[in-house]
């Protein structure tokens, strides 16, 4: 399969949830399934994962559907689940220490091999095992070990000074949870994660359906119940 032909990011953003949904069905002993049944489970229509999937190579078969575990592995594969990356935390405060807990990271290719923080407080204690560095440290710790993606949980203004630092030692990739959309001029893969951007378009859509009911029960409501 050549994958470096050119697949949209819309495409690249839908194959986890092919993986999830997918993971799913294995979970229910389900071995295959048609595009139309995914498209039912998804509500992606079926014409869109068959796109999707023939960007890849198809995998399905006329008349039988798709084989789920091997869809699942080959989407994992496709996405690089297999690399066993190694990543390191940059900020273990609130963020930081979540991301540090969520050993899902290791089921899908990502395993944190170090944290850093300059909080004093910090340095030394270890979550799960893993030491807390003070970053004065990631020069050397990047050279001893190789570091393929670092998790950047820092302040709004320290990100573009930390991820440079982290860009010129070579980090190939950058998981960035500042309120900023970070841009460098480096060979490097930058994913920016707005977490507050899912909340407001959680906040658009309760708006859009709930407003006039809140409305109206607001104006009813005299205490007096």
């Amino acid at each position: 399969m050549n994958l470096k032909k050119k697949v949209s990011l819309a495409v690249v953003k839908r194959l986890p949830r092919y993986y999830r949904y997918l993971s799913d069905l294995l979970k229910m002993d389900i071995k295959r399934i048609s595009s139309q049944e995914l498209s039912s489970r998804m509500g992606i229509t079926a014409s869109q994962i068959r796109q999707d999937l023939n960007c890849f190579g198809g995998f399905g078969q006329q008349g039988y559907g798709y084989n789920v575990e091997f869809l699942f592995n080959e989407i994992g594969n496709i996405l690089g689940l297999n690399n066993d990356y190694h990543a390191i935390i940059i900020g273990a405060g609130n963020m930081g220490q979540a991301l540090a807990n969520y050993t899902n990271f290791e089921k899908r290719g990502f395993k944190i091999i170090g944290i850093f923080d300059v909080n004093t407080s910090l340095v030394g204690t270890d979550i799960r095992g893993i030491p807390i560095r003070h970053l004065d440290e990631l020069e050397s710790f990047v050279q001893e070990n190789y570091v393929d993606v670092a998790m950047l949980a820092v302040p709004f203004e320290q990100t573009p000074i930390v991820a440079e630092r982290a860009a010129k030692l070579g980090v190939k990739g950058l998981w960035n949870f500042s309120p900023m959309d970070l841009k460098l001029p480096y060979d490097v893969i930058i994913e920016n994660v707005h977490l507050s951007d899912g909340l407001m378009v959680l906040g658009y859509k309760l708006n859009e359906k709930f407003e006039f009911i809140r409305e109206d029960s607001s104006k009813g409501n005299d205490g007096n119940s």
